[in-house]
């Protein structure tokens, strides 16, 4: 489900100090953009956050869980792990993590196309 209106203001709200931020519906969720980078997804009101294995241990380290999908009978695991609800209430916390979202989206684009 794509982030509710409400939902989607928060986000805009608490991730400004990244830059402007961009919702798009994407497959039936909602894709968070900075800078033209994805570095998020919302999934039913849920933010989850792009990860790599440089920020990896920090969702591991609170037990979160990856944004993922079933197909032909297997779970198939993306690279966006659940925002701890508790840095809803923590802003600053927040654009820390979500600037770390953001750097990993950079690597990974760099990656796919080493020009940019």
């Amino acid at each position: 489900m794509v982030a509710s209106p409400g939902f989607a203001n928060l986000l805009h709200e608490l991730l400004a100090p990244l830059g402007p931020i961009v919702l798009r519906r994407m497959f039936g969720k909602t894709g968070v953009f900075c800078g033209g980078l994805m570095f998020a997804v919302v999934a039913d009101d849920a933010l989850f956050l792009r990860v790599d294995e440089t920020n990896r241990s920090l969702f591991t380290d609170v037990e979160s869980v990856p944004l993922n999908y079933v197909k032909r009978g297997r779970t198939i695991d993306l690279a966006f792990w659940r925002v701890p609800e508790r840095l809803f209430d923590e802003p600053e916390e927040l654009a820390v993590w979500a600037e770390m979202a953001l750097a990993a989206a950079r690597r990974v684009a760099t990656k796919r196309n080493p020009k940019r």
